[in-house]
């Protein structure tokens, strides 16, 4: 979905997150959402509560938070760890926008050489411990990776057509070359490269130069083994060979 870039993070947030609340309500799984603090809304939590969604969302700090956690927020005694110095905290809080109050998990990390720690808060409806729900709520950084691999392999922030519609159909064929990538990297990359992200796909393997040389009855194609070995490129073609296989 393209919006215009002068809106709020969550803007339409309904319209999007029904469709795929829809599509798996009769299916008998449990249903996770997470999400960074621009939905950290009353509303959403409702609607999540209603569906029966279990939701971690940063939350901003304000004062009564910090009150909550001052306890944590004295430097540890001690000659500083090299390691940081992680504390959890869960209690329960109530915004003044709130019609509840909710499950609260904070984190407070000691880093050496800092002055002040790094402190975050999450509301949640998650029962596990406070450790989990924070490393649960971490996995959004993961995602963000992917967003981060398309934007920089495929150039799909290039939205510089005249017109609305088709910048956004433009990002829909964006994300489809991005999928193919993705699926060309986990159906048919060697063992020994599958960690290769799709830039170095492009580069490596993809937008790689050859010397074509004709003859009366073939064609050879040939290419430099700076970026991948002969045998390992012929191991690559040979999967891709098997997948035409299968699917015929």
């Amino acid at each position: 979905m393209l919006r215009p870039g002068n809106v709020h993070s969550a803007d339409r947030w309904k319209e999007l997150l029904e469709p795929i609340v829809r599509r798996y309500e009769n299916k008998k799984v449990r249903k996770y959402f997470r999400g960074d603090a621009a939905f950290a809304k009353p509303e959403i939590y409702e609607y999540l509560e209603e569906k029966g969604l279990l939701y971690a969302i940063r939350l901003s700090a304000n004062d009564v938070l910090y009150d909550e956690i001052k306890h944590l927020l004295s430097r540890p005694v001690g000659r500083p760890s090299r390691k940081p110095v992680v504390w959890f905290h869960d209690f329960k809080y109530q915004a003044a926008s709130w019609q509840k109050k909710r499950r609260v998990v904070a984190k407070v990390e000691w880093h050496q050489g800092d002055l002040f720690p790094r402190v975050g808060f999450i509301v949640t409806n998650l029962s596990a411990r406070a450790d989990n729900v924070v490393k649960f709520y971490n996995g959004r950084g993961i995602a963000e990776q992917w967003i981060k691999e398309g934007k920089y392999a495929l150039n799909w922030t290039r939205l510089s057509c005249k017109h609305f519609l088709s910048n956004q159909v433009r990002l829909g064929l964006f994300v489809l070359a991005y999928n193919l990538g993705n699926f060309l990297r986990r159906l048919v990359l060697p063992r020994k490269i599958k960690h290769w992200s799709l830039r170095s796909l492009l580069v490596k393997l993809i937008k790689i130069g050859a010397k074509v040389l004709k003859h009366s009855r073939y064609i050879t194609f040939q290419m430099a083994e700076v970026a991948i070995r002969k045998e390992l490129f012929a191991e690559i073609l040979s999967r891709i060979n098997r997948l035409r296989c299968c699917s015929v």
